[in-house]
């Protein structure tokens, strides 16, 4: 069966991205905060761990500990007790107190809003970077792939890739840079409302008929 040529799915691309921003007008990031720092500690918590359960604890945390010096200084066993809700929390106690001492040793206690300034923090990769830069500083360095974007970048035949790396570089190609962040916001909110990992939600699919899977007619032998 012959592959889809690029320019067809570009022009299908057009059309989903389209298609998810009617259906999702307001797409944005769904974790809570006021800050560049904010976002950062409750990015690297969201690592496996759900949204909204990391909303709660850092409603709580963000009371407690308001900067990067509060993070550095605290107790780490009162701080890994704060986040015990949380997924992973011993490591990831470990890694904000970390970062957050880099953040003030190195950057006065202010998050940097450059890729490289921001992966040499602990806990932090390109996925984590690229959440910080795309919301709090609007800068659009790269695509986050999360488990919903990658999934459905797969089933929508965007890639056949399937190390976030390689996602994210094919994506970066397909998509103008501009939407990058609005993207990512897009397949997320579309993975988590309509098209789930087990029994997606295919009959009410607002982007169904451009869909491989489903409503894509097959090209020609």
């Amino acid at each position: 069966m012959p592959r889809e040529s690029l320019v067809t799915k570009h022009a299908r691309l057009a059309k989903i991205i389209a298609g998810l921003k009617q259906a999702y007008p307001n797409a944005h990031c769904e974790l809570d905060y006021s800050s560049p720092f904010e976002l950062l500690i409750a990015t690297i918590l969201s690592a496996q761990a759900n949204d909204k359960q990391v909303n709660i604890v850092t409603a709580d945390l963000f009371k407690k500990y308001w900067t990067a010096a509060d993070f550095a200084n605290a107790s780490p066993a009162e701080l890994e007790n704060d986040l015990k809700r949380i997924g992973l929390y011993r490591n990831k106690a470990k890694n904000i107190q970390a970062a957050s001492r880099k953040l003030v040793e190195r950057h006065g206690g202010k998050v940097p809003d450059s890729m490289d300034a921001l992966i040499e923090l602990d806990g932090v990769g390109r996925k984590t970077a690229n959440v910080v830069l795309g919301n709090a500083f609007n800068i659009n360095c790269g695509v986050v792939v999360d488990t919903h974007v990658a999934r459905l970048s797969f089933r929508l035949g965007l890639t056949s890739e399937h190390a976030p790396e390689k996602i994210e570089q094919t994506l970066m190609k397909l998509v103008a840079q501009s939407e990058w962040t609005l993207f990512s916001h897009l397949l997320i909110w579309h993975g988590r409302r309509r098209c789930y990992a087990r029994k997606p939600d295919c009959p009410n699919c607002e982007i169904k008929p451009l869909c491989p899977r489903l409503g894509v007619p097959k090209p020609a032998r």
